[in-house]
C-alpha cells in the first residue's frame, strides 16, 4: 500500500471510474492520503488516455491531470476471472467508486448488494449521470447535457445570446467533490456503526446544486432568472469591468464597498444620485450604472487599479487568462502548481490540492501510471499469489505495461 501522511492515509479506494467525475473523486481522495487503486479496462484504460491533443511526450495531458497519485491496475471485468478478482479485492477495500451509466455494475454481477455480501462495510459511491432513483436512473450523462438539464446554460453567457456551458466541466467535477463528501461522511457512519452503505450522486444534481442563489429567485418569484455575463443577478456593481490592457472584478457587493468604489473613481456624486442610491437602484439602473463605470475604468491598467481598490479596501482583482492564473505568485504559494515526473512524459506540472491541513498535510504527488502499472505490487497485496498473477496474465483478464 502506498505510504502517506495524509489525513486519509490507511484508506484503501478502488476507483473503477474514467474521464472526468469518477477520476476527480479519486484525485481529491488521493490528495488527501488515501491509496487509491485505479482499476482501467485492458483495451485501451480510461478513455480519457484517448485525449491525445494535448499530449506531453505521447501521453494525455487531461489523464495525466486527473490520475495523480493512484496505483494502477488493468483488468477484464467482462470476464469471470476479473470479476472474482474484484469481489476477492472488495474483501479488504473501504471504497469502491464507479461512474457507469445505471445499472451497470449490476449487470456486471457486480452490483452493490454482490459486494456488500463480500464486505457489510464497504462504502459504495455511484456517481451516474442521473442518479440511482427516478426515471432517468438509467440514462447516460455527459457535462453538457447535465448542464442544460439543470438550468445553467439558460444563465450563462451575455443576455440575448444562444445558451452557453460553462467553460468548465462543472457538473463532472462538482459530481466527484460532492462523492468525495459523501465518501467521507459514509465513513464517519462507518467509524459509529461499522455499517458501510450506498453513495448516490449524479452529474444532474451536481449541477442543480451549483443553482443555490438562482433557484432562491425561482422559488420566491416563478421566474427563471436569465443570463447576465458576469454580473450577479442580486447585488451591484458586482462583475468585470474594462480596463485599458484587460478586464478586472469590482466587487460591491454592499453599501459600504459601492461607497468606496465611488470615491475610488473620483466620481462621489454617485452615493447620493438617485439611481444608485439603494442596491435596488443599483439593479434598476445596471445598464447606466456599467457603462458609466466602464468609461472611467478605460482610463487605467488593471494593475493600476488593482492597487487603487486595495488602498481602499474594496474587493477587486484582474480577470485572468488561464496562464496568468497558474503562473501567479499566490498560486505558487498556496502549492497550487505541483510537479510530477513521468516515465514517458518526463517533468510534468498539474493542479495541486485544494485543501490544505496543518497536522496532516496531504501527500507530495505522484505521476499518473501507466496502463496496468501496479497490477503486480496490488495483487501481491490482496494475497494473489505470483503464479495466479502470472496465469491471469497469460489469460487476458490482467496487464501490466
Amino acid at each position: 500500500m502506498n505510504k502517506s501522511t495524509g489525513p486519509l492515509a490507511g484508506l484503501r479506494v478502488l476507483e473503477v471510474t474514467q474521464i472526468m467525475s469518477g477520476p476527480t473523486c479519486g484525485l481529491l481522495l488521493a490528495d488527501m492520503g488515501a491509496d487509491v487503486i485505479k482499476i482501467e479496462k485492458l483495451q485501451g484504460g480510461d478513455d480519457a488516455r484517448a485525449y491525445r491533443d494535448p499530449q506531453v511526450g505521447g501521453v494525455s495531458a487531461p489523464f495525466m491531470m486527473m490520475n495523480r497519485n493512484k496505483r494502477g491496475l488493468a483488468l477484464d471485468l467482462k470476464s469471470p476471472q476479473g470479476r472474482a478478482l474484484l469481489l476477492r479485492m472488495v474483501k479488504n477495500a473501504d471504497v469502491l467508486v464507479e461512474n457507469f451509466r445505471g445499472g451497470t455494475m449490476d449487470k456486471l454481477g457486480l452490483g452493490y448488494e454482490v459486494l456488500k455480501a463480500q464486505n457489510p462495510g464497504l462504502i459504495y459511491c455511484a456517481i451516474t449521470g442521473y442518479g440511482r432513483t427516478g426515471p432517468y436512473a438509467d440514462k447516460g450523462g455527459f457535462d453538457l447535457i447535465a448542464q442544460g438539464f439543470a438550468g445553467l446554460m439558460s444563465i450563462t453567457g451575455e443576455a440575448g445570446r444562444p445558451p452557453a456551458k460553462s467553460g468548465n466541466a462543472v457538473s463532472d467535477m462538482n459530481a466527484g467533490i460532492l462523492g468525495a463528501l459523501g465518501i467521507l461522511a459514509a465513513f464517519i457512519h462507518k467509524l459509529k456503526t461499522g455499517e458501510g452503505q450506498v453513495v448516490d450522486t449524479s452529474l444532474s444534481d451536481a449541477a442543480l446544486q451549483q443553482t443555490y442563489w438562482h433557484a432562491a429567485v425561482w422559488f420566491a418569484t416563478q421566474k427563471s432568472p436569465e443570463p447576465t455575463g458576469s454580473a450577479h443577478i442580486l447585488t451591484a456593481p458586482y462583475q468585470a469591468f474594462e480596463a485599458s490592457d484587460g478586464w478586472i472584478n469590482i466587487g460591491g457587493a454592499n453599501q459600504a464597498n459601492w461607497e468606496r468604489i465611488c470615491e475610488v473613481l473620483g466620481h462621489p456624486e454617485w452615493k447620493s444620485d438617485a439611481r444608485f442610491a439603494t442596491n435596488r437602484d443599483r439593479m434598476a439602473h445596471l445598464g447606466v450604472l456599467v457603462d458609466l463605470m466602464n468609461a472611467v475604468v478605460r482610463t487605467r491598467t488593471r494593475e493600476q487599479w488593482q492597487a487603487a481598490f486595495d488602498a481602499a479596501g474594496v474587493p477587486a482583482g484582474p480577470v485572468h487568462t488561464i496562464g496568468e492564473a497558474l503562473s501567479h505568485p499566490q498560486t505558487m504559494a498556496r502549492g497550487m502548481v505541483v510537479e510530477t515526473d513521468h516515465p514517458q512524459a518526463g517533468a510534468t506540472r498539474a493542479i495541486g490540492c485544494p485543501i490544505h491541513f496543518s497536522a496532516s498535510p496531504d501527500r507530495s504527488s505522484t505521476h499518473a501510471p501507466l496502463l496496468g502499472q501496479h497490477t503486480r505490487e496490488v495483487l501481491r497485496e490482496f494475497d494473489v499469489s505470483e503464479a495466479e498473477i502470472d496465469a491471469l496474465v497469460a489469460e487476458g483478464v490482467i496487464a501490466e505495461p
